[in-house]
């Protein structure tokens, strides 16, 4: 959000009446249409009602909005750590405060609430643990065994299409799942490659083109003959798909259960160590400079263990 009240939120908060006597329920489902309206995806309108509903039901319910005060909310937050049965994990406490912090300061912006309760609760910034990721020889055993299905006397090029296009592109299972024949060019002058499209306007950031290697290519050709494709690149369930990676990693003799998460993983740590620009596998991945900077620490970690 901005720092400055849109035009959206003060004529929803105006129209819904929101003051300092308001009680929190009904200011909540008022937050609401504001996120909705502001292109929130549905994760994120879910998850922070989620975490205002948490605080809703920890306070008195004939509290006015306008009398919740930090003290309260530091209350609260220590109640989802210590007083509450529901175990709160670090990456979900964090988030919560999040979500305070853009309620209480959506109403102090437009102009319910003279001071920001929710302003001098501390941040606590969570670092998840190092994703697992594949080694060098670990990537080619895996490789081979979808090479094997290629070549099988009943060829099956689906497996080296599938891992291979996540080894060397970083896209994500959604987007994966996603890829239209249409969005791979294979005739463009600076070489073939792969546009990482989205349908919503909201995620229009995340649309990138990937280079495709030769090798793949030749599958893909195969891959697409073998099963009469069409429109999707991979008409199939994901957990289809994600049956297949694991089958591949128990063909490979890995201990690893191999993921399309891994996969992106160890595609971005293979291009951090060959020495790729940052800010290109950055693009690559398809994330912010916010979202960078953990990513970022992480590969850095991954390619200097000690």
């Amino acid at each position: 959000m901005s720092d400055k009240p849109t035009t959206s939120s003060t004529e929803i908060a105006s129209s819904a009446h929101i003051s300092a006597a308001s009680l929190l329920g009904p200011t909540i489902k008022v937050w609401r249409i504001y996120l909705e309206d502001q292109g929130a995806s549905p994760h994120t309108v879910k998850a922070f009602l989620s975490d205002l509903n948490l605080l809703a039901f920890y306070l008195p319910p004939d509290r006015p909005v306008g009398e919740i005060s930090t003290n309260d909310l530091n209350q609260f937050l220590h109640w989802l750590q210590q007083g509450r049965e529901v175990p709160c994990s670090p990456k979900s406490y964090a988030r919560r405060i999040t979500s305070l912090k853009a309620f209480f300061r959506w109403l102090h912006q437009y102009g319910a609430l003279l001071i920001d309760p929710a302003e001098k609760v501390p941040q606590k910034t969570v670092v998840s643990p190092l994703p697992v990721v594949l080694t060098g020889e670990e990537t080619e055993l895996v490789l081979e065994a979808a090479q094997k299905h290629r070549t099988a006397p009943k060829p099956d090029a689906r497996p080296y299409t599938l891992v291979s296009m996540l080894l060397h592109t970083a896209v994500k299972k959604g987007e994966c799942l996603n890829i239209n024949l249409n969005h791979i060019e294979l005739d463009a002058p600076a070489g073939p490659f792969l546009f990482v499209r989205y349908a919503s306007p909201k995620n229009r950031f995340k649309e990138r083109k990937i280079a495709l290697h030769d090798d793949w290519i030749a599958a893909y050709h195969e891959f697409v003959s073998q099963y009469s494709i069409k429109d999707r690149l991979f008409p199939w369930s994901p957990r289809r798909l994600e049956y297949l990676l694991e089958d591949l990693s128990v063909e490979a003799g890995l201990s690893k259960h191999l993921s399309f998460d891994m996969c992106r993983w160890t595609c971005a740590l293979m291009d951090w160590q060959s020495g790729m620009e940052h800010d290109k596998i950055r693009q690559k991945l398809g994330v912010s400079k916010i979202q960078w900077r953990e990513i970022s620490l992480k590969l850095g970690q991954l390619a200097s263990p000690d």
